[in-house]
Order: C-alpha cells, then sequence, then structure tokens
C-alpha cells in the first residue's frame, strides 16, 4: 500500500522530471570545464566512468531543482502571486499528520528522504566526503531549497508558492545520511580507486587536458585584468578627486596633469591583460617547470622534456605566439590546433 501510495506520487511529478531532462544538456554545457577540471585535479586523469557518473550526478541536481522548486507561478492572481504558504516551523507536525491520515502520510515523509539518498550517495562515492562534511552538505542543500521555496524564489515572487517545512530538513539531511552509509559499503565492496599522489605531474598531457588548463587559466587572466583594472580606475578617481581639491597642484595646471594622468592611465589598461597573460603563461610556469596556474590543477606541465636554455627560451616564445594566435582567432586557430594533434599528437611548440 505505501509502495503504490509513493509510485503515484512519483507520477506526478512527471512535468518535473521532463523539465530537467530539457534543463540537463545545458546544465552540463556549463559545468563541462569545472567538471573536467575536478576530475583531472582529483584523479589526475580522465577516466570513462567518472565522467558518465558525473554528468548523471549533473542530472540529478537539475533534477533535484525543478522537482522542489517547479512549476513556477504565473498570471496575475494565485499562489505566489497574490498569496503565500506560511512556513511550517513544528518539527512534531508530522506526528499530527500521521495520526490524521495514518498511512496517507507515509510516502511525502518517504519521498523526502529517498531524494536525497542520491546526495548522500554522490557525496560519500565520488566527492569521497566524510560522515561530517556529508551530512553539512545534505543539510546545507535542503535549507536552501526550503528557504527558495519560503521567500518565493528569494523574493522573484511576491509570495511563497510552495511550503517551507522544517521537517523536510530532517528528512532530506536523513536521506544523505543514508546514501551515505550506502557508498560507503559499496566503497568496501568495490573500491572507486586510489587518488592520484599528491603532487603527482604528467608531462605527456593529452589534448583536452590542455585544453581544460588553458581555459582555466584565461579565467584567471580574466580575473587578474578585472581586478587590475578596478584598481588602476580607483586610482585615477583618487589622484583626480585630489587634483580638483587645488591641495596639492596650482589650479592652472590641474587641466594638464587630468589629461596626463587619463592618458597613462589609458595606455596602462590596455596592457593590464597582456601582462597578465605574460604573468600566468610565461614567468609562472618558468619558474614551475612548465606548470601554469591551470596545469598545476589538472596535474600537468606543458613541458614534455628537457631543454637547454636557449631551447627553452625560444620554446616559451613560440609557445606564447600560438596560444596568443588561439585566443584572438579561436574559429581559425583551433581547428588547426586540434587537425594537426590527430596527426603529431603533438602541439607545435613541442616540436622545438
Amino acid at each position: 500500500m505505501v509502495v503504490r501510495r509513493l509510485l503515484k506520487a512519483l507520477g506526478g511529478y512527471s512535468g518535473n522530471f521532463m523539465a530537467a531532462l530539457y534543463l540537463w544538456p545545458i546544465a552540463s554545457i556549463v559545468l563541462t570545464l569545472p567538471i573536467l577540471a575536478y576530475l583531472y585535479h582529483r584523479d589526475g586523469r580522465l577516466k570513462f566512468g567518472s565522467i558518465v557518473s558525473t554528468y548523471l550526478a549533473v542530472l540529478y541536481l537539475v533534477g533535484l531543482g525543478c522537482f522542489t522548486l517547479y512549476p513556477l507561478p504565473s498570471g496575475s492572481s494565485g499562489l505566489g502571486i497574490t498569496y503565500g504558504i506560511p512556513w511550517q516551523l513544528n518539527p512534531l507536525a508530522p506526528l499530527s499528520d500521521i495520526a490524521r491520515l495514518g498511512f496517507a502520510a507515509i510516502p511525502q515523509i518517504l519521498f523526502n528522504v529517498i531524494f536525497f539518498v542520491p546526495l548522500g550517495f554522490i557525496a560519500g562515492r565520488m566527492l569521497r566526503l566524510r560522515l561530517v562534511p556529508s551530512l553539512l552538505l545534505g543539510f546545507a542543500v535542503s535549507l536552501l531549497i526550503e528557504v527558495a521555496q519560503g521567500s518565493g524564489l528569494f523574493g522573484i515572487y511576491p509570495f511563497a508558492y510552495r511550503t517551507a517545512d522544517v521537517d523536510d530538513l530532517i528528512y532530506n539531511t536523513s536521506g544523505a545520511l543514508l546514501g551515505w552509509l550506502g557508498a560507503r559499503l559499496l566503497n568496501k565492496i568495490l573500491p572507486s580507486g586510489a587518488l592520484a599522489e599528491e603532487g603527482e605531474i604528467t608531462h605527456t598531457p593529452g589534448f583536452v587536458r590542455r585544453s581544460v588548463a588553458f581555459w582555466l587559466d584565461m579565467l584567471l587572466v580574466g580575473l587578474i585584468s578585472i581586478v587590475a583594472e578596478g584598481l588602476l580606475q580607483l586610482g585615477v578617481w583618487a589622484l583626480t578627486n585630489l587634483l580638483d581639491s587645488g591641495a596639492f597642484a596650482d589650479p592652472s595646471s590641474v587641466s594638464e596633469i587630468s589629461q596626463w594622468i587619463t592618458a597613462v592611465a589609458q595606455m596602462l589598461s590596455s596592457w593590464i591583460g597582456v601582462a597578465a597573460f605574460v604573468l600566468v603563461e610565461v614567468i609562472m610556469p618558468w619558474f614551475h617547470e612548465g606548470s601554469t596556474p591551470g596545469g598545476g590543477f589538472v596535474r600537468m606541465s606543458f613541458e614534455t622534456h628537457e631543454r637547454t636554455a636557449g631551447k627553452r627560451f625560444i620554446f616559451y616564445v613560440v609557445r606564447v605566439v600560438v596560444l596568443m594566435l588561439s585566443w584572438l582567432y579561436i574559429p581559425i586557430a583551433w581547428p588547426i590546433l586540434i587537425i594537426f594533434w590527430l596527426f603529431s599528437h603533438k602541439m607545435p611548440y613541442d616540436l622545438i
């Protein structure tokens, strides 16, 4: 009876499941880079089973959002638009529900427990977290969902359109516990594989790993550029205000000095990106045996073999030219690099 009611309850979520399937490819595309970076960092290589299980985990997380927050309110009146649902903050409320409804109240409780079992399994099996961090993860995700439900999706809607229930925190965290225990049992029966040794770096990286490292480096270059540009503009603003106050310059020369400051700032601004690129792709790997920040994260060095000082310098120059061209002319450069790799299993600068 309980199983039948549970299956019937699950049947009412077919629309949520279809929404998750529609969103899964989009989420997968967005998360591909961090997923590949994480797998290389964790395992030191790219395993097919890890890829499949990770993208199934993405489907689960998308489904978690769709099942708990979808469908969204629509129209000009009704639930979530002109009225809402109050929070349920009584942890003993299920006892009165069971007393009033009997077994009819059980399926919803089981559903809330079962729905978080995969999260606990992911924490224990894939992320290899211990018990307490796994429980905290389950609790945090559940709390985030409940707050989203109780706040009209963080204020997007004027009223709550679903019930924020304190008991769901208990059920969800219990489900995460069961999932973690299941992962622990499976790890004893079928170990998921040893972690790559700490600090182990490969000097023969494949094209995918090189690409992941490069895009991670470009994200870092972008972050450095944004911070440096912000600091530069802040400095210009401060100097301009000091000049306008007349405290440090003759009023007759303020305009000339301001123009000079603006010109210098524009020149520096145009070179910030280049300087950040050289820092990440030349200076840092030169002193770390060919490992850029992104390369270090995915456990690789682009220096495939030792070179004399002169050849190493030429190697770095050619590599920077190739990378800059690949960044500036992505639609043309990347297909050429892929074709070159397919025939030689090397990058052009590896031939030096």
